[in-house]
């Protein structure tokens, strides 16, 4: 505790410190742009491109890899340079792999060929996701961490208004002045735009979140991969808390990868039949705006609360919601204010309660000698979790229907919710253990 309370007072009282709402809103933004492009712009890409809803879902399913895989490199990310220089590394070479996107949808491979290129994407995505979450982290005292969650969340789904909303929008405009594929172009060079003027933004506004680093030799960086893994393994509680948060988002992850398609799906598929207008307007701008003043408040409520008093009511806001889309499969209204006013009450509760598994993988894993490290393992569990139950989910609608299947969406929120009531939370203060002890104490 007196070490903790130490290094916040450092944190803030630095006379050179960049104040966190200049560049906490910015670097989450850029976080949250490439994923929208692979887990959810691609999917409506690749339904207007006449793709089926199973290889839909499995696609950008698996192409989540990266999120989940990154534990296996992030600890190289910990042995070099500054967390600052791999967010400006990743994001420059993700505007490029957009770029690249952009080029490639004329080609006659376009599929093979685009899928590639969002697994690149994915790469520099995730990877850059570890840089940012460790400058996060290193840089706020943990009381600052959980005023800010909100913003960091609220911001991150920015990028959902930015590419859901305004780009869908765009693209609706665009594809009915000139053919699908090059209105499709301009919308991912568009972003890949975006994200390298980001990164030169970030390379003069960001902290650098730790002091350079450099592992010389195969052994230091083997030792250092190693001590990360142990360290990690050594942390109270540890098994029981990966499997919550593999579970936290299990109906969410479903629901991410059918909604949308549900909502442009045509009245014949049992669907809304949405125009790519209209899905952005709805989806990715007032159900944005909705979740991300859902991640604020649900951010200042849990700093309120405590995560502890605070997590199963997070969990309940989050998915009693999703009830609306049993209500719009079952009624299947046409009235468009109608529609968008369920669906703003669901994003809002969504981003009121994804808050809660943020902010435990922050407090109660990542605290210790490598929080990027760390933190990237839970993170990559939970995705890990978004890509087993988004996978399946498309065999799932197809097996069960649009109704059923949105009944299953709250059926499978259960096992976490159950979970909830017993995790154990310690307040994201936790002891040291003798390897996470620093020097001298």
């Amino acid at each position: 505790m007196p070490t903790v309370a130490i290094a916040s007072e450092t944190r803030s009282a630095s006379p050179n410190r960049v104040p966190p709402v200049r560049w906490v809103p910015t670097l989450y933004f850029a976080e949250g742009l490439p994923f929208y492009a692979v887990s959810l712009i691609a999917l409506i890409f690749y339904k207007r491109a006449g793709v089926s809803n199973e290889i839909i879902a499995l696609t950008t399913s698996l192409l989540g890899l990266p999120w989940s895989l990154k534990p296996l490199w992030s600890p190289f990310l910990e042995m070099y340079k500054t967390r600052k220089f791999f967010v400006v590394l990743f994001e420059f070479m993700g505007g490029l792999s957009l770029g690249l996107l952009a080029l490639c949808l004329p080609l006659p491979g376009y599929f093979k060929y685009s899928v590639a290129l969002f697994a690149m994407l994915g790469f520099c995505a995730s990877s850059h996701d570890i840089a940012a979450d460790g400058l996060y982290i290193a840089s706020l005292s943990p009381k600052e961490q959980s005023a800010f969650a909100g913003w960091q969340g609220g911001f991150f789904n920015v990028a959902r208004v930015f590419s859901q909303g305004g780009l869908l929008i765009l693209a609706g405009f665009l594809e009915k002045r000139m053919p699908m594929v090059r209105a499709w172009m301009m919308i991912f060079g568009a972003l890949g735009v975006v994200l390298v003027l980001l990164a030169l933004y970030h390379s003069r506004t960001l902290p650098k979140g730790g002091e350079e680093r450099s592992s010389g030799t195969a052994a230091e960086m083997a030792r250092t991969f190693w001590d990360v893994v142990i360290t990690f393994l050594q942390k109270p509680n540890v098994l029981l808390l990966m499997l919550f948060i593999l579970l936290y988002r299990a109906g969410e992850g479903q629901l991410a990868k059918i909604g949308p398609l549900f909502l442009k799906g045509t009245l014949a598929e049992g669907g809304l039949g949405l125009t790519t207008g209209q899905f952005g307007t709805i989806y990715g701008v007032f159900g944005a705006i909705a979740f991300i003043g859902g991640s604020v408040m649900g951010g200042y409520f849990t700093s309120w609360l405590g995560l502890r008093r605070a997590i199963v009511p997070l969990m309940l806001i989050m998915n009693l919601p999703n009830v609306v889309y049993v209500y719009l499969s079952a009624i299947l209204p046409t009235n468009i204010y109608w529609i968008g006013s369920a669906l703003t009450i669901e994003m809002f509760g969504y981003g009121f309660g994804a808050v809660g598994v943020i902010l435990l993988m922050m407090q109660e894993i990542a605290p210790g000698k490598y929080q990027a490290a760390h933190y990237a393992f839970a993170n990559s569990v939970m995705n890990l979790g978004l890509i087993l139950f988004g996978s399946i989910s498309g065999y799932i609608q197809k097996w069960l229907g649009y109704k059923l299947f949105f009944i299953w969406v709250l059926i499978a929120a259960i096992p976490a919710l159950l979970m909830a009531r017993s995790i154990p939370i310690r307040g994201g203060t936790p002891p040291e253990t003798p390897a996470e002890a620093p020097a001298g104490s």
